[in-house]
């Protein structure tokens, strides 16, 4: 810690910190523009200037940026002065001469940080006007379904470029500059192909990127109700803003944990939210009537479900991944802890349990999502991040940038907060980056070198490279490539201090997880501190194995045998996990079915009773993502219809009332006194008696408007509040605002900084943790006394047969989650269905790019054009996870069908 005079005023701050960091974190209100938590520093704008001064005598001072200065001992600056308060007025102006000064229509209007900033650097009238010169204007161009371009309002801050392809490695937008025009876009109109695009919409500082989903059914910016939630998009658990405005969800904004998400989420995340507002939304009872879903009275159906439950005949419950701990467990206790299966396929539930045991009893750390930025050398295997777990992705792209910039400034006096000095020195430099895959993946660009192959052969290149590390383990024989690709990433992974070993789910292969294990264990028996990050396939998929080891399959094998009268499926299509044949048997052979879901589907349509569960907008509940992060989501709104929380229902089938006695508390109570190893849930977040004072957590800023008009066309006086029981936040405008609560921040907000960038006064440091610590609860540490072992298990080498293939999975960001799948702008991304095959197979069976040929898988035909540009290797045939047209498809599997051209 340094001293730092302000105006005379002594601060003790960061030495290692620049001034305008330094600034914010104490609170003061300094202007800027360019300068970003996550992006640091450029010197772009030239808004944070200041006065330095030599020392205490000097009175005149020098104009410097705060953003590109260091900070050192005894320094005195000055933020007040009228020098630098006038030059910071008149960077303003000249931004603004072009600028066309919308902000009525604007969509940023009221959450703009140009807005901000005028105000604060008091810029409040013009002296130009269209007399004086005629305005610079640009062409906006269609940049695909999810980013709304209006160039007209940018100030040049340069932000969007250095995230889009310095930060998220796009390489289809940039910056074209000629003579004193500077536009930042395409070099021709066409969709932003990069999974993070939709953070522009928060890092521009004006109106140039927004929201097109929002723009849709738009609504200012301090009339939304909003809560703090998880996204549901997949493992990782990214923390979210969802805002709603009459009855409908509005958009999806990132909310800040400086453990997992940080600054940023994926576009899946951000855009895939639109399902919940589709008009094949179940939002009543219903009950199957020849065939037909009809909708009945919420009384109708809790009398008839829960004579079912209650007439002691025998019940099964059918978990889900996407349902929270809550609406698990309370169906667990509904129908009884042996009756309960989890929802998934044994292959894929065997796979999380082995996971969580290498977690529970592993020598090796799994890192939160934002310190595997800080790791040195990076070697996946088997697993496409950035289609399965997006944002690990996006984290790994910073490591590999933050290896090539440790090497080439080691002996550097550079401050790595000197965004433009370090990429000018470090240049393309990047660490050691290893990928083991059966296609080519979006990482591919940083790797250092990939490896294409089936994943029995991936699981023996990991197994190689962790006896090379450790030679204890069994030695068998490689051919020569491969062999020298394990000497290879063994040594580099050898000179790391911070080794990071990356696996999950997505190839269905135990061998593949298990040869991850071994590297990080081998690594850390070397005294590495290496870490063992594991991709699941959903957002509760953890948390899930933790409640039942039952799957699918035994609770079809339960209703085959006769063993059950009614059935209850939570959340889950069962079309989309086993073949169709195999679930249209359940339906046949189970006399009641009874589906919670949010959307028709086809479990929905054969189901007896359909009930209508709440999402992750209209429900509260828990969720354990990846690393065994305990997070809590809260409900957005309450619904005017018949939609809650699944664990609502099922205490009111339960006890068969319209008014349940238990709330979201009372279940976590009983969920951890059953399961004491979950007692991290009941900490999670607050409880619902948080009171500061008196008042609760309001979910609606306090500029929030129209509420006493919002239902006039049914009653001429303003409605009551719903009341919420489950949560220490309030449906309304009134409440506590002051020192916030980081699992229930219900939006960002602080005087004079309506925008995203408000997110600073909520920190300890600049890309530090929340103040008061970051939302969750990991369940699992390295254990002072570990129980793994090295697994041995190797697999045989996989050679390919002739008229033989081996079915993989292919994972899409937009396509392969199935609700995300289902929002409008999400779903226009989504890739027509294909056959992905090795073009040296291709050409010997003499199939071309684009030609249609068939796959049988069980008594299925699968016929879709061939696809050649995947990079996919010898023997394997790659099909696209998660669509329609590939639902139910269990993999791997053989297919002995030789390819054929369809006539």
């Amino acid at each position: 810690m340094v001293n730092l005079y302000i105006d005379d005023i002594k601060y003790q701050v960061d030495g290692s910190k620049n001034l305008l960091e330094n600034c914010l974190a104490l609170g003061l209100n300094l202007p800027y523009f360019c300068w970003h938590p996550a992006l640091h520093s450029v010197g772009a704008c030239r808004q944070c200037a200041i006065l330095k001064y030599k020392d205490e005598d000097d009175k005149k001072g020098k104009l410097v940026v705060a953003c590109l200065e260091p900070t050192s001992d005894n320094l005195r600056i000055s933020m007040n002065a009228p020098k630098v308060h006038d030059f910071r007025k008149g960077i303003i102006e000249s931004l603004m001469l072009s600028h066309p000064h919308d902000c009525p229509v604007c969509d940023e209007g009221g959450e703009c940080h140009l807005q901000d900033m005028t105000v604060m650097t008091q810029h409040n009238y013009r002296r130009a006007t269209l007399s004086t010169f005629k305005k610079q204007t640009f062409y906006n161009q269609y940049l695909g379904p999810f980013i709304n371009h209006e160039m007209n309002r940018c100030i040049e801050c340069y932000r969007c470029t250095r995230f889009y392809n310095d930060y998220a490695g796009g390489k289809d937008f940039n910056v074209f500059a000629g003579a004193d025009n500077v536009f930042f876009g395409r070099a021709e109109e066409g969709i932003l192909e990069n999974e993070f695009s939709g953070n522009l919409v928060e890092v521009c500082p004006t109106g140039v990127f927004t929201d097109k989903t929002l723009k849709k059914h738009y609504t200012r910016k301090w009339d939304l109700t909003s809560a703090a939630s998880i996204c549901h998009g997949c493992s990782i658990g990214c923390n979210i803003l969802a805002g709603e405005r009459y009855d409908m969800i509005r958009r999806v904004l990132n909310r800040y944990n400086g453990e997992v998400n940080g600054h940023f989420i994926c576009d899946r995340g951000r855009f895939g939210y639109e399902y919940i507002n589709s008009e094949k939304r179940i939002i009543s009872p219903q009950k199957n009537q020849n065939g037909t879903g009809v909708s009945i009275a919420k009384a109708n159906a809790l009398n008839e479900i829960s004579q079912l439950v209650s007439s002691g005949k025998k019940m099964i419950g059918i978990g889900s991944p996407k349902a929270s701990m809550e609406s698990n467990y309370t169906l667990m206790k509904l129908v009884g802890k042996e009756n309960f299966y989890s929802g998934v396929s044994k292959s894929e539930g065997n796979l999380i349990t082995k996971i969580i045991k290498i977690l529970k009893n592993g020598k090796v750390r799994t890192p939160s999502l934002k310190q595997t930025e800080q790791y040195d050398s990076v070697f996946i295997l088997g697993e496409d991040v950035t289609n399965t777990a997006p944002m690990l992705a996006l984290s790994l792209r910073q490591a590999s940038r933050r290896m090539g910039i440790n090497k080439v400034t080691q002996s550097s006096t550079i401050p790595i907060w000197n965004d433009a000095a370090i990429r000018l020195m470090s240049q393309d430099e990047k660490g050691p980056f290893y990928i083991a895959s059966p296609a080519g993946t979006r990482l591919d660009d940083i790797a250092t070198k990939t490896y294409r192959a089936h994943s029995d052969n991936i699981a023996r290149l990991g197994f190689a490279v962790a006896h090379i590390i450790n030679n204890q383990l069994p030695e068998f024989s490689l051919d020569e490539n491969t062999q020298s690709l394990a000497k290879s990433i063994a040594e580099d992974l050898l000179a790391s201090p911070k080794p990071l070993i990356v696996t999950g789910t997505g190839l269905y292969s135990a061998s593949v997880i298990e040869a991850a294990a071994n590297i990080a264990y081998a690594l850390k028996d070397k005294g590495k501190d290496a870490g063992l990050v594991f991709v699941v396939p959903e957002a509760n998929s953890m948390g899930l194995e933790m409640l039942t080891e039952n799957h699918l399959e035994d609770a079809l094998l339960k209703i085959e045998q006769g063993d059950t009268d009614t059935t209850i499926i939570l959340e889950n299509d069962l079309y989309r996990i086993l073949d169709k044949k195999v679930v249209d048997n359940l339906f046949q052979k189970s006399k009641n079915t009874i589906a919670f879901n949010y959307l028709e589907n086809e479990t929905t349509k054969n189901a007896d009773y359909v009930v209508p569960a709440g999402t992750f907008a209209e429900a509260s509940g828990t969720i354990i993502n990846n690393e065994g992060r305990v997070q809590r989501f809260f409900a957005s709104y309450s619904p005017r219809n018949e939609v809650m929380s699944s664990w609502k229902w099922l205490n009111e089938i339960k006890n068969n009332s319209t008014d349940s006695t238990n709330n979201l508390d009372d279940v976590i109570n009983n969920l951890v006194n059953d399961f004491p190893e979950l007692k991290a849930i009941k900490m999670a977040a607050p409880d619902a008696n948080f009171r500061e004072g008196t008042q609760k957590i309001p979910r609606e800023p306090h500029r929030y408007s129209g509420r006493t008009a919002m239902h006039a066309n049914e009653n001429v006086s303003e409605a009551q509040s719903p009341k919420d029981p489950d949560s220490p936040m309030s449906f309304t405008m009134e409440g506590y605002l002051g020192k916030p609560q980081p699992p229930v921040i219900p939006f960002i907000w602080r005087p004079g900084w309506n925008s995203a960038q408000a997110v600073h006064k909520y920190l300890t440091e600049m890309e530090g943790p929340l103040i008061g610590g970051d939302p969750g609860i990991r369940l699992f540490e390295v254990s002072e006394n570990p129980g793994s072992t090295y697994f041995e298990n190797i697999p045989q080498v996989f050679s390919a047969k002739v008229g033989e293939w081996t079915v993989l999975p292919l994972y899409h960001i937009f396509g392969s989650e199935e609700l995300s799948a289902l929002s409008p702008a999400v779903e226009s991304r989504v890739p027509a269905p294909y056959i992905a095959l090795n073009i040296n197979d291709a050409s010997k069976a003499g199939i071309a790019e684009g030609e249609s040929v068939t796959v049988q898988f069980n008594d299925q035909q699968l016929q879709f054009p061939v696809n050649l540009k995947t990079g996919i290797a010898e023997g394997i045939i790659g099909l696209p996870k998660g669509l329609d047209a590939t639902k139910g498809i269990q993999y791997p599997f053989l297919t002995k069908l030789k390819l054929t051209k369809n006539e």
